[in-house]
């Protein structure tokens, strides 16, 4: 008799044979169609979570669709939330904030824009802000859909369409994976979903606004995040050696 995470490994393999050569679309339809399985979706409101957001609402897919609130989002950001749910009214967004004392603790500990000053700090940050509500809004969640995409990132760029990861217990699906970014956006276009008006003004990728700025045209999309530690490939494999910053290539993903 197989174990429980034997028993999920053999269903991710499962999915992946069943949903790699579908349409995004009907990557989504086709998961859905698995019954006893808890899927929860993860949106902060980009171009390739809008896209899955309105799939989601014109099929009333029996998906639980999510964001993580850090407290330091653009304006831009909540107001695209509030219009995906007035567009949207059928989908209800779940909203998971830090922990009001972990929060304070942290703040009390290195200030508020106390992630400036170190890599360790810039990490204690995101876990307080985003690992840790990312934990509690997948509890006791089976299947996880992302919107990443294999453009976002060299070392996504053999991520297959699901995956297991075995540090969460979770399946992680990624629909959009084989897309590229003007196959969203025309599917944006097309169907008249509203979108982050930040990227049209150089942001490719849009996290927390005091950590996020716009790039050039040709940079790499993530180059914006976290400049203060690199320039080069934005990732969150950063680490210090030798009294040094250097990049560390993970093998999960985030």
């Amino acid at each position: 008799m197989l174990d429980h995470s034997s028993r999920k490994e053999q269903f991710a393999a499962q999915l992946l044979a069943e949903l790699t050569p579908l349409s995004w679309e009907e990557r989504l339809k086709k998961l859905t169609g698995h019954s006893g399985q808890s899927i929860a979706f993860s949106t902060s409101f980009s171009l390739e979570d809008q896209a899955l957001t309105h799939t989601i609402a014109e099929n009333t897919l029996p998906i639980r669709v999510f964001t993580i609130d850090t407290g330091r989002l653009f304006a831009e950001t909540y107001e695209t939330f509030q219009k995906t749910r007035d567009t949207y009214f059928g989908v209800e967004i779940e909203t998971y904030y830090p922990d009001t004392r972990s929060l304070e603790a942290l703040v009390k500990k290195q200030g508020v824009n106390g992630f400036y000053e170190s890599v360790e700090k810039r990490k204690s940050c995101c876990f307080v802000r985003k690992v840790e509500p990312l934990n509690r809004a997948l509890a006791a969640t089976d299947v996880w859909i992302s919107g990443l995409r294999r453009e976002h990132s060299d070392n996504r760029a053999d991520l297959p369409v699901v995956e297991y990861d075995a540090g969460r217990d979770i399946i992680k699906v990624y629909p959009l994976i084989d897309l590229s970014e003007a196959d969203v956006r025309a599917y944006i276009q097309n169907h008249a979903v509203p979108y982050n008006p930040l990227h049209d003004r150089g942001f490719p990728s849009i996290g927390c606004a005091p950590c996020t700025r716009a790039v050039n045209p040709g940079d790499h999309p993530r180059s914006g995040r976290w400049w203060w530690e690199q320039e080069n490939d934005q990732e969150c494999g950063l680490h210090i050696k030798d009294g040094k910053l250097v990049r560390i290539k993970q093998t999960a993903h985030a």
